[in-house]
């Protein structure tokens, strides 16, 4: 069995600094075991409930002695520096001299909580120490509790609690890109814009390198077996076992023979192990007297061209596509690959987010069509209510899907995507059940393969986002929370005959605010930027904005509540009035993260 590759390298840590009054005889010592017993209690709070890639707690370095002046700071960097700390959390319960004791590493997001207390200014010096990094260009989240705490009072209020972990999360999240690559396996498919590769955005915003690989280094690794044969072996029955194959609804005089067919599926299971050791390596490789190969390309996230050059001739990439995003495969339950279809690299990022916010499998779709009220109603004859009462989005992917997307994963008797470690081997069958793999449409694919086919169960959170690039401004991220939505199956039938049913459906009821681009379900397809968006589970906008406040890129159109909206204290220097407003003039001003 191939062992999962992807873990070589430590993972960064959370990096906290207690600062203190620097004044000895009296003032320092009386503060010294608060202040360090701050640093410890949101260390615990974060290793409880912040986990890695991999499933571990995530591990945070606390410097060797509160910091009460610019000896004591340089001493902590020195330390983060060679733990591997990517995230900076400075705790206080008082005054402390700004900027003798901040943080002043440029490239890693920071944040402050100044204890609020009346007994000693610790909001004074969140405050004072804001406007020092606002002052020097280094934004800074400030973290002040919004009710007075006893001074000798240990415990983290909730408030307090939500933005520590919101900017960890967000932290790490920018901490775990950064030094990883985007593979690009092909080019430019189709057109699409977003396929082409901008290094100057990864390199500046996201810390990330480019790597290219032309989709012939595929064709190689099959013809010259630059792959496990024994894992293929194992991968192939589990896929007879497993992958069950739907109807072909090509015209009988396209459809392709049984043996073709059967050439397809080993095909296609190579590209998958291919694919995978393109993205992390496989140590297997090197066994076999491919030490290069066995390398691979230090990919977070890869994207795989297929149409046209690949798919007219060759089957298409769905099945590698949709088994790679999702959270399991004959080697078992695992964390998902990360691929995007038709290498829309700006989708790809999506899907990153929001795995590294969560660590749940993506769903990579097209956003397809706009179906009213009315439009539903002449079409089937039924009538839309409840969350789906103002109209829905129909996201279906023009092939493939993460498996997870079937919403066959259970919590509590709900729907959901779990990171792995939550999965059972029960949720991975139900996965596996719902999902038929449908012959190729030979129109689009002529060179055949099998497109995953589910339709998504409704009743789920989940929030899609699309990153976008504007000549002149750079980035812009747009975010929409909503809810799956399940429909009648004649409904659902008669609407998904009319476009590809070959191909998995997820039916979206985004929430509406009523104003600008939520004031109803077709403005929100109308500002979409994008024929793809990325589908997280669960309501993360609120993370998505912190995320994207770190890395400077705006974001122009969410639905998120105002009250969880948490982004660095600088940004209510560009205006308060306007948020959306501030927050392109702040992201246009500090500039990208890695510039």
């Amino acid at each position: 069995m191939t062992k999962d590759a992807r873990w070589k390298q430590d993972f960064p840590k959370i990096g906290i600094r207690p600062t203190i009054d620097g004044r000895r005889k009296g003032v320092r010592e009386s503060l010294e075991d608060m202040t360090m017993n701050l640093a410890k209690a949101v260390s615990f709070l974060l290793s409880e409930n912040l986990r890695y890639p991999d499933g571990s707690p995530v591990e945070c370095v606390i410097a060797d002695t509160c910091i009460g002046g610019v000896a004591e700071a340089a001493a902590c960097a020195d330390k983060f520096a060679k733990a591997g700390v990517g995230v900076s959390i400075t705790v206080t319960p008082c005054w402390c001299y700004g900027t003798e004791t901040m943080d002043m590493d440029p490239a890693v997001p920071k944040a402050i909580w100044g204890f609020n207390g009346t007994e000693r200014p610790g909001a004074v010096y969140l405050a004072a120490v804001l406007s020092a990094h606002a002052q020097k260009g280094l934004p800074a989240f400030g973290i002040y509790g919004r009710d007075v705490q006893d001074l000798n009072d240990p415990s983290i209020p909730e408030d307090v609690q939500e933005k520590l972990l919101r900017f960890a999360r967000a932290g790490m999240a920018a901490a775990l890109m950064k030094g990883k690559s985007y593979l690009a396996i092909g080019s430019v498919s189709m057109g699409i814009a977003g396929s082409m590769i901008d290094p100057d955005f990864f390199q500046e915003y996201l810390g990330m390198r480019n790597e290219y690989v032309d989709m012939s280094e595929i064709t190689r690794r099959v013809e010259e077996e630059i792959y496990d044969p024994e894992e293929y072996k194992l991968a192939l029955a589990w896929v007879k076992e497993n992958c069950k194959e739907g109807p072909d609804n090509n015209p009988a005089h396209i459809q392709t023979s049984r043996e073709k067919k059967d050439k397809d599926w080993e095909m296609v299971v190579k590209m998958t192990q291919i694919v995978r050791d393109l993205m992390v390596g496989n140590p297997r490789l090197a066994e076999l007297g491919f030490a290069e190969e066995a390398m691979g390309h230090h990919a977070i996230v890869s994207g795989f061209q297929g149409q046209r050059q690949w798919t007219d001739h060759f089957p298409n990439g769905d099945f590698h596509e949709a088994i790679l995003n999702s959270s399991f495969d004959w080697n078992g339950i695992r964390a998902p690959y990360l691929v995007a279809t038709e290498n829309d690299s700006l989708n790809g990022v999506s899907m990153l987010f929001g795995n590294l916010l969560t660590h749940t499998a993506q769903i990579f779709a097209d956003v397809r069509t706009y179906w009213s009220p009315d439009a539903v109603k002449r079409v089937t004859g039924h009538e839309l209510t409840g969350i789906a009462q103002n109209g829905l989005l129909h996201l279906i992917n023009s092939g493939p899907a993460a498996l997870d997307g079937t919403g066959e994963q259970m919590r509590d008797g709900q729907p959901v995507l779990k990171p792995f470690w939550e999965i059972t081997e029960e949720d991975k069958n139900n996965c596996l059940k719902a999902t038929s793999w449908r012959p190729a449409a030979v129109e689009y694919f002529r060179g055949g393969g099998f497109s995953s086919d589910f339709l998504t169960r409704g009743g789920m959170p989940v929030t899609m986002s699309r990153l976008n690039l504007v000549k002149g401004l750079g980035p812009v991220l747009q975010i929409a929370e909503g809810y799956t939505v399940d429909l009648p199956e004649e409904v659902h039938d008669k609407l998904d005959q009319r476009t590809d049913p070959t191909w998995p459906t997820t039916w979206f009821a985004p929430n509406l605010t009523g104003e600008g681009a939520f004031k109803d379900v077709y403005s929100v397809m109308d500002n979409w930027g994008a024929n793809h968006g990325a589908i997280c589970y669960g309501h993360i906008g609120a993370d998505l904005i912190t995320l994207a406040s770190i890395l400077r890129i705006p974001v122009s159109m969410h639905n998120v509540n105002a009250d969880q909206i948490f982004r660095p204290r600088a940004w209510g220097m560009f205006g308060t009035n306007d948020p959306e407003g501030a927050d392109y003039r702040a992201c246009q001003n500090f500039g990208p993260l890695y510039k």
